[in-house]
């Protein structure tokens, strides 16, 4: 059986962290079975050696050895790309083409950023898993492959799983066995051998003495971040090995090359707003719609007023009313009753002469009234469907969204027939 020490120089591996020489066991451990290995850690760590350990030290060793990005392959692809697809199946397809789990038969499949598949292709997976079938686009015939999967991922799949983005039955397929990567700020006594490595391999590569860190630049090297772990490690030594003339790198020149933390990279912007700005939001529009719906109100029994009594003596017993609308400064600009005639006032409504006590009277006010029921419910609907499409259709979220009963939403949904 291969030892820790003989496949990190076979890899070439770098270090001695504990965390680090624990994945490695693992992997030489399942690497016999035919299990589903999940390799989770920060983007750059070196996610890639372990499935390449595993499909070494495995029977699958002779067969071939794919890795695929999901990340970097558009969803409407994606299917084609690991299935394959039948000539005609969509718009170029003008021939007949193997997928991935087709041409790896006997071999194994490395699925990296796997948290980034589309759930379509994740149900395909999640059968390939469990049975081994999978039917290209554009057939309707099962094909069987025999494949060992390997995923990885850099995003926390529970997170993914509780927002919908991932299937829960699906993560406990692949992830049979978990195993860990460190971040390279965990691996402080690594980090020199990192930069040690990288600097004589470019000294090799564009034929120039390497570089050498004095001891104040090696307590900085291992005071950083290291965000970008390995790969952001590498990126710096290169750029040092081949800008500098002086080979003998002090901390201040080595901070030249470190960008600040939080200060020269891109801000992570949220794509999607959280629970409680949409409650926020929500909260506030129906506090509009109810103010909106006041107004109109006072407004609507203010016109009553003047079509039956009259502007002088409807503003001597509504003064507080008219001040609420109209508001209380007094400008050039602000109504008066008092320097128009009423009929002006109310757009040639009737006289008060003409005006008589029977139901007809109201008919103005009740026409306000059910336009004005008639926004709210457009309102209403607007925001049920937009919490149904929020939650994927989930009666329960969307009710709980909304602050409602769920046996409130289902009437909802039936008296608007949505």
């Amino acid at each position: 059986m291969e030892t820790v020490q003989n496949i990190k120089q076979r890899f070439e591996i770098i270090g001695n962290d504990p965390k680090l020489n624990r994945a490695i066991e693992k992997a030489i451990q399942v690497a016999p079975t035919d299990i589903s290995v999940l390799v989770v850690g920060e983007s750059g760590v070196g996610k890639e050696s372990i499935p390449r350990i595993i499909h070494s030290l495995s029977h699958r060793k002779h067969g071939k050895y794919i890795a695929v990005n999901c990340g970097a392959i558009p969803e409407g692809t994606i299917d084609s790309e690991l299935f394959g697809h039948e000539k005609g199946a969509f718009t170029g397809a003008t021939n007949t083409r193997e997928g991935y789990f087709e041409v790896a038969d006997g071999g194994t499949i490395f699925l990296d950023e796997v948290g980034e598949l589309p759930l379509t292709t994740q149900v395909r997976l999640l059968r390939v898993l469990e049975n081994g079938d999978f039917i290209k686009v554009g057939s309707s015939q099962v094909q069987k492959t025999n494949v060992r999967i390997v995923a990885a991922t850099n995003v926390n799949l529970f997170d993914s799983i509780e927002k919908g983005k991932f299937r829960e039955d699906l993560y406990y397929r692949l992830s049979t066995v978990d195993i860990p990567l460190p971040p390279l700020r965990d691996r402080k006594e690594d980090i020199h051998l990192l930069f040690r490595k990288f600097a004589a391999d470019f000294a090799h590569k564009y034929k120039m003495p390497a570089i050498k860190l004095s001891d104040d630049a090696i307590l900085v090297l291992q005071k950083y971040r290291w965000s970008g772990n390995i790969r952001q490690l590498r990126n710096v030594a290169e750029q040092i090995s081949v800008l500098e003339t002086n080979r003998e790198i002090n901390s201040l020149t080595l901070n030249s090359y470190l960008p600040q933390e939080g200060s020269n990279l891109p801000s992570v912007i949220k794509d999607k707003k959280s629970e409680s700005d949409f409650s926020t939001e929500r909260d506030i529009l129906y506090k509009v719609l109810f103010d909106m719906k006041s107004d109109l109100h006072d407004l609507k029994k203010l016109t009553l007023e003047l079509m039956k009594n009259g502007s002088a003596k409807v503003q001597e017993i509504n003064t507080n009313l008219i001040q609420k609308i109209y508001g209380s400064k007094e400008s050039e600009s602000e109504i008066s009753f008092e320097e128009e005639p009423r009929n002006a006032v109310l757009n040639n409504q009737p006289n008060e002469d003409d005006f008589e006590e029977n139901e007809d009277n109201y008919l103005f006010a009740e026409t306000i009234e059910e336009e004005e029921v008639l926004k709210l419910e457009q309102k209403e609907i607007e925001m049920i469907k937009k919490s149904l499409e929020k939650n994927k259709g989930k009666r329960k979220a969307a009710a709980d969204e909304l602050g409602i009963s769920e046996r409130t939403l289902y009437r909802k949904i039936k008296q608007f027939d949505l």
